[in-house]
């Protein structure tokens, strides 16, 4: 207001033209009228642009180039704001939106350029530049990957290893950054880099388990095994790491891993076993890289519990009738009796359906990538027979019967410390609605699906 005042000779001057709005100054213009008491006309808004046969200046073209880079109709463009210079700062920070707001150099009370603005402006300026420079500098790296850096979420941990995963891919462009901007004073130490590469591959198996038993269709048994042999792997070679802080976590996560997992889950190994392109070939090729010493005795150990398990299932005929799929499977018109002396033949020569299907050759991983395990048990049912019954059981169990979200988020649990009170009604409707959202199928009791056949064939007799 000063500034205005000063410069308004109101023995010579009959009027004032603002460039600026009175929707936006109204009050402002108001109180510059009541001062300078000669009227006072706002006209804008207007971008004054001089041509290039009056003015020594070269245009800068950089915000067109800039515009050229988002989207229609999401940048805010200003060119007026005279008087209220400071609350439009504010408001252009609270809109969070891209914005380009033309000032006059002196405008500004108390500063020459826009140094007098408020600090959350300046800090939002800032950022934005730094942004560009930033792609700037993928485009100059050649960096072709597709996505942003994205910030850590404390209640989310596997937001670490995505954000990790985009910062190593964007390493060397944050590099040429720090380069050609001073203040730019972030950019990690080569040994935070490496230690980033470090628990991005120890988190990998876990974000990668987590991807596994997260969907609404359950993943079959055969694929934890790997996942669980990764992690002990990463923390057995980091054990006695160079870098102090990879040691001490470590220290403290090999403990928990020992008490749940030193030794591996006998099921998840068996279920492991069962992957036609695995079987005792990959148990082996895991145990000898973590100890060839006692490899054997962890072989021979789970070849034991297999027989074991197999052998009961051997003396379940129930069970057995009840898995496989005899019924459903015919041979072509005219080899029924080719079938069965071949039937004949195989089991005579005292092999069991597990040593049968232990002495095949593993299939082809790279043939075989997306092999769906639990078809091919059902298709080779008439083959392994009991065995058959026994590997769908296996493969089956689920790694957890919590859900997902909260064995690996914090955030979004249906019980917390701010709804520990719940009633248990309120908690089944939760459960209930979330199972509805995710598209859960409904499971089927066989049992009340028999009584309810048998309603039916009572009814029809009567």
């Amino acid at each position: 207001m000063e500034l205005y005042r000063n410069s308004v000779d109101k023995r010579t001057a009959s009027t004032v033209i603002i460039n600026t709005s009175s929707c936006l100054e109204s009050s402002s213009l108001s109180f510059l009228q009541q001062q300078l008491e000669i009227p006072v006309y706002p006209i804008g808004p207007l971008h004054m642009v001089a041509s290039a046969t009056t003015s020594l200046l070269e245009e800068n073209n950089s915000c067109i180039e800039w515009l050229n880079k988002h989207k229609v109709n999401s940048v805010i463009y200003i060119s007026l704001g005279s008087l209220e210079v400071m609350e439009t700062a504010l408001g252009l920070v609270a809109s969070n939106q891209h914005f380009l707001w033309v000032i006059r150099p002196g405008s500004i009370h108390g500063s020459e350029w826009t140094e007098s603005l408020p600090e959350e402006f300046s800090k939002t300026v800032s950022n934005e530049t730094r942004q560009q420079s930033f792609q700037t500098c993928v485009e100059t790296m050649g960096i072709e990957a597709k996505g942003d850096l994205l910030l850590d979420v404390s209640t989310r941990w596997n937001s670490t290893h995505l954000m990790l995963s985009r910062a190593i891919i964007y390493k060397e462009a944050l590099r040429h950054l720090a380069e050609i901007d001073t203040s730019y004073q972030s950019f990690p130490s080569d040994v935070e880099w490496t230690r980033a590469e470090l628990i991005y591959e120890l988190l990998t198996p876990f974000a990668e388990m987590t991807n596994l038993i997260s969907g609404s269709s359950y993943p079959t048994a055969n694929l934890y095994f790997n996942q669980v042999w990764k992690i002990e792997t990463w923390l057995k070679a980091q054990e006695y790491s160079y870098d102090d802080v990879i040691c001490e976590m470590v220290k403290e996560m090999k403990e928990k891993f020992d008490k749940y997992w030193e030794d591996y889950s006998d099921v998840l190994a068996l279920a492991a076993v069962f992957d036609p392109r695995l079987k005792f070939t990959y148990i082996e090729y895991c145990f000898n890289t973590l100890d060839a010493s006692t490899s054997k005795a962890r072989v021979d150990h789970l070849r034991k519990k297999l027989k074991k398990l197999f052998d009961v299932y051997k003396k379940n005929p129930t069970k057995t009738a009840a898995g496989s799929s005899k019924s459903n499977t015919t041979v072509g018109a005219g080899y029924d009796g080719f079938y069965a002396y071949i039937s004949q033949t195989i089991g005579a020569n005292g092999k069991s359906a597990l040593d049968k299907y232990l002495d095949e050759p593993v299939l082809d991983m790279i043939a075989f990538k997306s092999l769906d395990i639990l078809k091919y048990w059902k298709d080779n049912a008439n083959r392994f027979q009991e065995l058959s019954s026994m590997a769908c059981d296996i493969l089956s169990i689920p790694i957890t019967i919590v859900a997902a979200e909260s064995s690996f988020s914090i955030g979004s649990r249906v019980l917390s410390k701010y709804r520990s009170s719940l009633l248990p009604s309120n908690v089944q409707a939760l459960i209930c609605a979330r199972n509805w959202l995710r598209g859960f199928e409904e499971i089927v009791d066989p049992f009340e699906e028999g009584k309810e056949g048998q309603g039916e064939g009572e009814g029809e007799g009567v």
